[in-house]
């Protein structure tokens, strides 16, 4: 369960206290999605990563990359996911998330 992630934003953390049934709702909910067809944890980090990405989410952005590093992703990997989104996004957006991205990766 993420609740004993220290990696966590504190803001995160604070919200998980202070609705804990809203969080476990929010952790079945993402349980349920996962289990709900074939895609393997890491591809669907990636997919959930190029989402966050696309709504310039940086919380989600950092959080899936933690995610799909923990999955088995590469590097390479996560950096091409949000790379591939340039015509789809545009650069602006595309940029800002690899800096979120490059940020997490030092961090790991």
């Amino acid at each position: 369960m993420t609740k004993d992630n220290p990696q966590l934003p504190h803001h995160y953390k604070s919200i998980q206290q202070r609705y804990p049934n809203v969080s476990a709702a929010l952790e079945d909910l993402g349980t349920a999605v996962r289990e709900a067809g074939p895609i393997d944890i890491k591809t669907g980090h990636l997919i959930q990563l190029a989402g966050a990405a696309g709504i310039r989410s940086e919380g989600s952005v950092h959080s899936h990359t933690r995610r799909a590093i923990e999955a088995g992703a590469t590097p390479e990997e996560i950096k091409h996911a949000v790379l591939l989104l340039t015509s789809t996004i545009g650069f602006p957006t595309v940029a800002a998330a690899l800096s979120w991205v490059d940020e997490e990766l030092e961090r790991s």
